[in-house]
């Protein structure tokens, strides 16, 4: 095996490995906090925490990146996040609003260096496929997170437990992978705002999956609970809707090699914003409820997906990593609002969350339709 094609994998599997532990913590901390008493605007503020840890490390990680490089700054995520994961089942709850946030600067620090590195070290011609095996077990590794917090349950502190030994263990693949170190190439502007007009649509494509995802992991089981399912089968529906999303982005892939990329950008969003006013008739019936969440995380993914493939083939290099820190505070924006947002509407309309999610993809549907500057 060559060294790039070592490091690519290493990566990979270190990113889908605290993927696994991403899956697990929203909705884990959401149902403690839930039934401690805390109100579902509560339970998303704290959520929101996530995002604020992500506003303050973004500016910091091209400077971080480039001076610690790759290798020792996943690794010091990857050591902080098991260090808190250990620590929130004896800390009070208003403690882990301050570690929420923590948690989000770890994992955001982790995203942005494997995105960026897989960039650096995989040649044109492979990285659309690279980009794809990486989203695909990223979102395998996130989607297992809910299924084991079906399986153990939340008796004890086992589920805290698991999440930092799987956190730690990604920690020991990634110093025995001896991947290839590497660092950035310095911007000719480090400034990641002097993108925001040349990329307009994959900021919005960030804010958008941010806040859907953010508030999804933490609120769709709550939601589901209310509708009536048994607290294991609504975070199971985590699982189906995040195995779509895994199954479904090669097809997604597929069709976006041989298509006009903003034109299924816009008609993914569609499908997405449609899927979500059909939550409440479906989720009444398991039968409706599985398959629509599973195309549904498919397709709403796969905005993304695609997001990504156009900015690699478009940048490189020091600007790419630019690139990325701007998408961060993006996702940082939305990912705040979202949860937030979501808390607010599911208790002013018991259909709040699906409106919430449907409308968010319909707006950014238009906006993506309507820009001229859409990747293409």
């Amino acid at each position: 095996m060559t060294g790039p094609t070592r490091t690519a994998g290493v990566v990979i599997l270190t990113a889908a490995t605290f993927g696994l532990t991403y899956g697990l913590s929203a909705p884990l901390i959401a149902l403690e906090l839930s039934d401690a008493g805390y109100s579902e605007t509560l339970v998303g503020a704290n959520s929101a925490m996530y995002a604020i840890g992500v506003l303050l490390v973004a500016p910091a990680l091209p400077h971080l990146s480039r001076h610690l490089g790759f290798g020792k700054l996943a690794k010091c995520a990857l050591l902080l996040a098991g260090a808190l994961f250990a620590v929130f089942p004896t800390a009070p709850f208003l403690w882990w609003f301050p570690l929420r946030a923590a948690l989000g600067a770890a994992a955001e620090a982790l995203f942005v260096v494997s995105e960026t590195w897989l960039n650096q070290i995989t040649s044109e011609e492979k990285r659309g496929k690279t980009i794809a095996i990486y989203v695909t077990a990223l979102s395998a590794g996130t989607a297992l997170g809910p299924g084991i917090l079906a399986l153990v349950g939340r008796d004890e502190a086992l589920a805290f437990v698991i999440g930092a030994v799987l956190t730690l263990a990604a920690c020991v693949v990634l110093q025995l992978g001896r991947p290839r170190e590497a660092k950035p190439e310095r911007a000719v502007d480090e400034s990641p705002f002097r993108y925001l007009k040349r990329v307009p649509v994959a900021v919005a494509a960030a804010a958008l999956n941010a806040a859907l995802e953010s508030a999804g992991l933490s609120l769709l089981p709550l939601y589901a609970i209310q509708l009536g399912w048994p607290e294991q089968s609504a975070t199971f529906l985590l699982t189906v809707l995040l195995i779509g999303s895994i199954l479904l982005q090669l097809p997604i892939g597929w069709l976006g090699d041989r298509m006009n990329r903003r034109i299924l950008v816009v008609i993914l969003a569609a499908i997405s914003a449609a899927g979500a006013l059909v939550w409440p008739a479906a989720l009444a019936h398991a039968w409706l409820a599985y398959p629509l969440l599973f195309v549904w995380g498919g397709a709403f993914v796969g905005i993304y997906t695609i997001t990504i493939a156009i900015l690699g083939d478009r940048y490189e290099g020091g600007e790419l990593v630019s690139v990325y820190a701007l998408l961060s505070i993006a996702w940082g924006l939305g990912a705040l609002a979202g949860p937030l947002i979501g808390g607010m509407v599911m208790e002013v309309s018991s259909r709040g969350l699906p409106i919430f999610a449907a409308a968010a993809c319909g707006l950014f549907a238009i906006f993506a339709g309507f820009n001229n500057q859409s990747p293409n």
